[in-house]
């Protein structure tokens, strides 16, 4: 299958989740000692798994020569490294009695050991880090897993709020986030894929649905999206973010990464929930040089103004016809 993909041009990648062995398999029946626990005390399952102990060398080793063998064997380039469940009965048999509130840290320790492995012999593959969503963002776990999963909500609507807030920690380009399917599977809402597409290309852009389900107008605006995107990531990866309007504060959200000679610029403005008679809006724009003049492109049109203008009398936001509409405008210096 991996040969076949890479034939037609296009990187293949596995999902694993090593972290978690199954009661039910060889791994456990041989070493059930290898998981996190307190003997003699019941080992809580969850997802029918207990968490393997990352805190023991022997563990470790076990699953990289596992892991290595099919990344060594297939041509894999990007690997999804998740993991689904809490630590429960926190107890190695590597410590003693007096080291055992260590287990959880330990566990962390090992995590970044066994990556760093994986790093070292594997340069050429995308970690991607996710757990339960959103939770393996870590500081520390950047030095192995660039890219973290963002949440399991991937709804455009919802991940105003979660991009917003996990901006305030992380650079964007760690921040995954897909254009997924709709009515969207976590919350049942239908937004317009073009929202989609605009929400997402706000951090590591992708897409989390079936192609095969796609009119050709939707495929063609997703090629048309993915286009756009390649042109952007380089603001994206090394651009300055701010934040013009608050998803916390108001029925709309807007923001804008702005390249580090202020040469260009994307904003982004989202409506949540469209009101009638709503009063004009324009969204003063940050970070841009003053003394500098700009062409303005959104929706086909495109217009000269300096960024002193842009700054203090700022962008006309056209007024929403619907719930959930986007527009984004390009600024680029002349």
């Amino acid at each position: 299958l991996a040969q076949k993909v890479k034939a037609r041009g296009i990187e293949f990648g596995l999902w694993f989740e090593p972290e978690m062995v199954s009661p039910d398999s060889e791994l456990y029946r041989s070493h059930s000692d290898w998981c996190i626990h307190v003997p003699d005390r019941p080992r809580t399952e969850s997802r029918n798994q207990l968490v393997l102990d990352f805190s023991r060398s022997e563990v470790r080793d076990a699953i990289y020569a596992r892991i290595a063998t099919i990344l060594q064997e297939v041509p894999i380039t990007y690997v999804k490294w998740d993991m689904n469940r809490h630590l429960t009965e926190l107890g190695s048999l590597r410590l003693d009695a007096t080291q055992q509130q260590e287990t959880a840290h330990r566990f962390v320790l090992g995590l970044y050991e066994i990556m760093d492995r994986f790093n070292q012999e594997f340069p050429h593959i995308l970690f991607e880090g996710c757990s339960g969503g959103g939770g393996r963002f870590d500081p520390g776990i950047l030095a192995y897993m660039p890219q973290i999963w963002t949440s399991d909500n991937s709804d455009a609507i919802s991940r105003l709020r979660i991009q917003y807030g996990t901006s305030l920690a992380y650079p964007l380009s760690t921040m995954a986030a897909h254009v997924s399917a709709v009515p969207n599977h976590q919350v049942g809402r239908t937004t317009p894929l073009r929202t989609r597409g605009h929400v997402a290309c706000t951090g590591a852009f992708g897409y989390e649905l079936d192609l095969g389900t796609l009119t050709e107008a939707e495929k063609s605006e997703v090629c048309s999206q993915i286009e756009f995107y390649k042109t952007i990531r380089p603001l994206l990866i090394s651009g300055d973010l701010y934040r013009l309007k608050s998803p916390y504060e108001s029925q709309e959200a807007a923001w804008m990464i702005v390249s580090e000679d202020r040469h260009e610029a994307l904003v982004t403005h989202v409506t949540v929930l469209n009101e009638p008679n709503a009063p004009a809006r324009r969204l003063k724009l940050q970070g841009l040089s003053s003394e500098i003049k700009y062409r303005v492109r959104a929706d086909g049109d495109s217009y000269t103004v300096s960024g002193d203008v842009l700054m203090h009398q700022g962008l006309f936001v056209p007024q929403a016809k619907t719930d959930f509409e986007s527009i984004q405008w390009l600024v680029q210096a002349l």
